[in-house]
Order: C-alpha cells, then sequence, then structure tokens
C-alpha cells in the first residue's frame, strides 16, 4: 500500500475507535443509568434504539455532505459536535433529556462514517480499499474493547456521569492528529459508472436496487451486532451474577476476534474480487446457529468462548458489504454509495436493540437472542442476489441509468 494509505488508515483507526468509545460505553451503563432514573428494559433499549433513529436518518444527507464540501471537513466537524454531546450525556437529569442528548449524538455522529469512507477512499486505490477499510474498521472492536475496559475501571469508582465527562475530551487529540498527519488524496484515475451525466449518474447509483441489496446485507449483519452487543452486559449483570470489572474482561476476546474477522474478511474480499456471497453465506449461517447456542451457555467462560467463535465468523462478514461497491465506484461517489449501505445497517441499530429489550420484559433473554437469528438470515439471502464483482454491480448501475434518462434520439 502506498504510504498515503497507511498513514491515513492510522489516523481513521484513532477517530473511530473514540467514534465506538463513545456510542457504545452506554451499553456497560445501563444498568447503572436504569437504576439511577428508574426505567425499565424497554425504556434503556429505547436509549440504545434512539441514537440509532437520528444515525441513520443522517447517513444519506452525510454521504451527499461529504461528496460536496470534502471528507475532512464534515469529518471533522462531525467529531467534534459528537464529543460536545458526549459530555453533555454526564449532565442529563432525566430520562427525557437523556433520550434527547442521545438523539441529537446520533445526529452529529451520524456524518462521519461517509465522510471516513470516503477520505480513505481518496487515499487509496480501488484494488485495496476493502482491505484498507477492513484495518480501518477493525477499530470498531478496538473502541468497544477500550469502551469495557473504560467503563469498567470508572463505573465502579466514580460512576457513569463523570465517565461520559472523562471520555468526551478524546476527540479533541484525533483532531489536532487529523489537521496536522491527514495526507492529501492520491491522484486517481476515474472509474466509468455509465455513459450519462453526473447528476443522472449519482441519482442511478443512490437508487440502484444492488445498492439497496448491499444495505440489506449490512442491515442484517447489525441485527445481530446492535442487539447482541447492546445487551450482553446486562445479560451477564443479571443472568449470570458477573461484576462489571467481569464484564470488561469477557469483552477482550470476543472483541478481538471481532477486530480479526473484519480484517480477514476484508482481505479475502479484495482477493476474490468482491463475490459476498462465498463469505456471508457461510459466516451467517454459522452466526445464526450459534444465537441459539449462546444464551444457554451456564458459565461465564463458555460464554465467552462461544462468543469469540461467533464474533469471529460474523466479523468476516462486515467488509463484504461494502467490498463490490468500494471496487466499482470512483471516489465523487463513494460518499453518498457509502452512506446508502450504512443506513441499513442504522435501521437495524433502531429495532434490533429495542425489539431485544421488549421480548426480554415479555418472554426471555433466550428468546431475545434467538429472535436476532433473522438479521444474519436476512444477509444471506441478500448476498447470494447481489452482483458479485465490479463489472456486474457497473452494468446495473448503467442499466438503471438509461432506464431513467431518455436518449438523444427520444428527444428528437
Amino acid at each position: 500500500m502506498p504510504r498515503t494509505t497507511r498513514i491515513t488508515i492510522v489516523l481513521l483507526f484513532a477517530a473511530w475507535v473514540v467514534d465506538y468509545i463513545d456510542r457504545t460505553v452506554i451499553n456497560f451503563a445501563l444498568p447503572s443509568i436504569g437504576h439511577d432514573l428508574g426505567l425499565d428494559h424497554t425504556q434503556q433499549g429505547l436509549l440504545v434504539s434512539v441514537f440509532f433513529i437520528s444515525y441513520a436518518l443522517i447517513q444519506i444527507p452525510g454521504g451527499l455532505l461529504a461528496d460536496r464540501y470534502g471528507a475532512l471537513t464534515v469529518g471533522i466537524v462531525g467529531l467534534t459536535a459528537w464529543s460536545v454531546f458526549t459530555g453533555l450525556t454526564a449532565i442529563a437529569w432525566s430520562f427525557a433529556v437523556l433520550l434527547g442528548i442521545r438523539f441529537l449524538f446520533g445526529l452529529v455522529q451520524g456524518v462521519f462514517p461517509a465522510a471516513a469512507i470516503k477520505a480513505l477512499a481518496e487515499r487509496s486505490r480501488p484494488e485495496q480499499r476493502t482491505t484498507a477499510a477492513g484495518w480501518t474498521n477493525s477499530s470498531n472492536a478496538a473502541g468497544l474493547l477500550l469502551a469495557a475496559v473504560i467503563a469498567g475501571i470508572l463505573l465502579p469508582t466514580v460512576g457513569w456521569r463523570v465517565m461520559f465527562a472523562v471520555i468526551s475530551v478524546l476527540g479533541v487529540a484525533v483532531i489536532l492528529a487529523w489537521r496536522r498527519w491527514m495526507p492529501e488524496p492520491l491522484v486517481q484515475d476515474e472509474i466509468p459508472v455509465a455513459n450519462i451525466g453526473t447528476k443522472a449518474e449519482r441519482r442511478a447509483v443512490l437508487r440502484s436496487p444492488a445498492l439497496l441489496g448491499f444495505a440489506v446485507i449490512f442491515f442484517g449483519y447489525d441485527v445481530l451486532v446492535w442487539g447482541v452487543t447492546a445487551w450482553t452486559p446486562t445479560f451477564l449483570h443479571e443472568k449470570l451474577s458477573v461484576s462489571q470489572g467481569g464484564i470488561a474482561f469477557a469483552a477482550v476476546p470476543t472483541t478481538l476476534a471481532a477486530a480479526a474477522g473484519v480484517v480477514i474478511g476484508a482481505r479475502i474480499s479484495d482477493r476474490i474480487g468482491g463475490r459476498p456471497r462465498v463469505i456471508v453465506g457461510p459466516a451467517m449461517a454459522f452466526t445464526a446457529a450459534m444465537l441459539f447456542v449462546l444464551p444457554r451457555m451456564a458459565s461465564l467462560p463458555m460464554f465467552v468462548l462461544v462468543g469469540t467463535v461467533m464474533s469471529l465468523v460474523a466479523g468476516m462478514a462486515y467488509m463484504p458489504a461494502f467490498a463490490v461497491p468500494l471496487r466499482s465506484l470512483p471516489s465523487a461517489y463513494i460518499g453518498v454509495a457509502t452512506g446508502a449501505i450504512i443506513f441499513g445497517g442504522q435501521v437495524a441499530g433502531v429495532l434490533s436493540p429495542l425489539m431485544f429489550g421488549v421480548i426480554t420484559d415479555h418472554l426471555s433473554y433466550t428468546t431475545a437472542f434467538e429472535a436476532m437469528a433473522v438479521g444474519p438470515l436476512l444477509a444471506l439471502l441478500a448476498a447470494a442476489a447481489v452482483p458479485q464483482t465490479a463489472e456486474a454491480f457497473r452494468a446495473s448501475i448503467a442499466r438503471r441509468g438509461s432506464a431513467t434518462v431518455p436518449s438523444e434520439e427520444s428527444l428528437t
């Protein structure tokens, strides 16, 4: 990889780590927040889901903003604003206020993902973009791990309010690093997509049924991730009587395994030229089966073992949801295209934590875990249906463009 790409990966990795610490540390704080504010499981689930409502709504507009005003500008604005709202979480005095802060937090953090992927696409070669993005997105697991460690240290000692105040300053260091060390984009040959005008081509990309299919893959994957991730700390605390420190320790192998899975899946995707069904199908079938095993583990070591294996295999399906579009599109369209795919995943973030909480309240934790298997199965089906190569994806967009843009002959 060019030096420019490697530096960009490091800087984006740091930003994504802060992103995931700030957004997921609430998962570990939910029992304390619920106790202090008198919240039931459904209300706690809503605190997670409301973030994803605004986060999902801003994905496509955020991609358009990144394409228009530049990836770095949009990324820095988002990072600054979400750090502010992380700090404001510390002063929430009621469920309604905390709900409002989480909604606004999701809105400003939601402009970052498409901007980050676009910034990386501008500084990497098309045939290496998925591998590069795999390395940056392995930071998600690192962020989850650090969130668990931070929560394990700060929650028992200073409480959840001070914890949110402390982590709100992490974004400042990343902003300074971006301004000092982010390299200029690479000079790249533009990838032809369709023989139509620029605006029509952008519409054809955004409205492509194939792009919707990749969004469905990411939706299915994130049903698993956000449903299980949001509720595992509370499950371990309530059902297995694990302490906050024990929960943080239990998160270490599973998050490291997830990071390894993301990198492995990205690398394989680039090696085989995309072909998401080859990776997503087996990975999601195995993961769906493990969701029936995981909640039946009666001891913490067995729960961690099964969760670690499941996280490794599931992580391999992350980057295949993006691999073909990243190889197919010029950087000018990466923001809006990845925004559309990420939107699918964040819809899952809205639905799955809330549904997990509702099912737990009315049935059981075991049933809630099993219900999350719907996501991996949906991802499996979508992966079998989408275009499997860059050429097939561009051909589908070209057909879409020719169907929506009148030819010269039809106008004469």
